[in-house]
């Protein structure tokens, strides 16, 4: 369905679950055996009843969620706030719960549901998911319950969600999936079913989009199937967390000029590497992986503080998940735990990606990028001695690498 017929489907049921009626926002018959709406929650007792009524998801994302004091939270797609209300006894009233949603008689039985609830600390916001109304790094968590699925850009609707959310914010949401081996054919044939299969992504897929709008720790669990290949599935990752005033983010081509000066001011230590000049931009992004790169950046001021990035080494299909990285800071942001946070990302965001070994080389004179790496899991495994001579010094290399307990075993 296009985006209107959408805010047109769900608003007719919105005013049905106002005037008393139950309402199923996919086949009937999914509803009644359970696979969605209110069946899938465990603590509705001192909810609204239109509020139960209205539950359309697929899951609980609540129940996952982790939510703490204090927090707040953003659902996406609230529907008649039954997420929300939730979300806003959880966060208790130190915290906030906002609720996204681009159907004006949803936002009116929700608003009407904390209304009725005793809620005081939740808001209900109008708009739509893939341009969420709300400042950058503004929340603690995003959630959402089968509503991403709906969206015909789902890239944005995730970009959005990490847009909103604070270094260290978590993404929670349910949504429906499709197994990776699942066609085309067979996808429909579940939306047909169930009314609401139609835009599911594979697991795969869900997982690409996740990784290129910057989240790391990713995780899709399934839970309910509703054949063809099609499942209930809870999806989870994290924005990477950084210091205060600092955020890790997938490196872009507008980075490139900050990238590479920083670079050169590495090299130009004499510590870095056996290099001594940063080679252009192309040469620079041909010789190192699409997927594996990032910056830390000055939200405000825009500037570029330190990167990392990652290159294969080796073509053989052996070696697919070896790597060697490189990780650059500002020389005037060292020692502000920068460095670790982009090596903390790019190791996560790594073995999200697959790769069971990450590999460099460190000078023997270089003790704080030993440190660095010691301290997130890597080892020494040997030392290349004599093994090139740099500004008419012969220099040792300490071998460097980190075996992933996750991934390859």
């Amino acid at each position: 369905m296009a985006h209107d017929e959408i805010v047109d489907h769900y608003s007719a049921l919105a005013r049905q679950a106002a005037a008393g009626r139950t309402v199923a926002g996919c086949g009937q018959d999914a509803f009644e055996r359970g696979r969605f709406g209110a069946a899938r929650y465990d603590e509705l007792g001192t909810l609204p009843e239109a509020a139960v009524r209205a539950s359309l998801g697929c899951g609980d994302p609540v129940a996952v969620a982790e939510l703490r004091e204090g927090e707040v939270v953003l659902d996406l797609g609230s529907g008649g706030g039954i997420d929300v209300l939730l979300s806003a006894r959880r966060v208790g009233p130190h915290g906030r719960a906002y609720g996204l949603d681009a159907s004006t008689d949803m936002l009116t039985l929700a608003r009407r549901n904390a209304e009725q609830a005793g809620v005081r600390n939740a808001e209900f916001l109008h708009g739509t998911i893939e341009h969420v109304p709300l400042p950058d790094r503004s929340v603690d968590v995003v959630i959402s319950n089968c509503v991403v699925t709906l969206s015909g850009d789902k890239a944005a609707v995730l970009a959005e969600a990490f847009r909103v959310l604070r270094p260290g914010g978590r993404f929670g949401v349910s949504d429906l999936v499709a197994e990776d081996g699942a066609s085309g054919r067979e996808r429909l044939a579940a939306g047909r079913r169930s009314g609401c299969a139609a835009g599911a992504l594979t697991v795969a897929a869900y997982r690409r989009l996740l990784a290129a709008a910057g989240f790391t720790g990713v995780r899709v669990t399934l839970t309910a199937g509703h054949g063809d290949g099609v499942h209930s599935a809870i999806v989870q990752a994290v924005k990477p967390g950084a210091g205060p005033g600092v955020e890790i983010r997938p490196m872009r081509e507008e980075d490139a000029g900050q990238v590479l000066a920083i670079y050169q001011a590495g090299l130009d230590t004499g510590q870095a590497s056996f290099e001594t000049l940063a080679p252009g931009w192309e040469d620079f992004t041909a010789a190192r992986l699409p997927h594996l790169r990032y910056v830390a950046c000055d939200p405000g001021a825009g500037g570029v503080l330190g990167w990392v990035a990652a290159a294969a080494v080796s073509a053989r299909p052996v070696y697919a998940g070896v790597v060697e990285h490189s990780v650059y800071v500002h020389p005037g942001c060292q020692a502000h735990g920068i460095g670790r946070a982009l090596l903390s990302a790019f190791v996560a965001a790594s073995e999200d990606a697959g790769v069971w070994t990450i590999q460099s080389g460190v000078f023997t004179e270089n003790a704080a990028s030993l440190a660095l790496h010691q301290a997130l899991g890597f080892r020494v495994v040997g030392v290349r001695r004599r093994v090139g001579c740099h500004h008419g010094v012969w220099r040792d290399v300490l071998m460097i690498e980190r075996r992933s307990a996750v991934a390859g075993i």
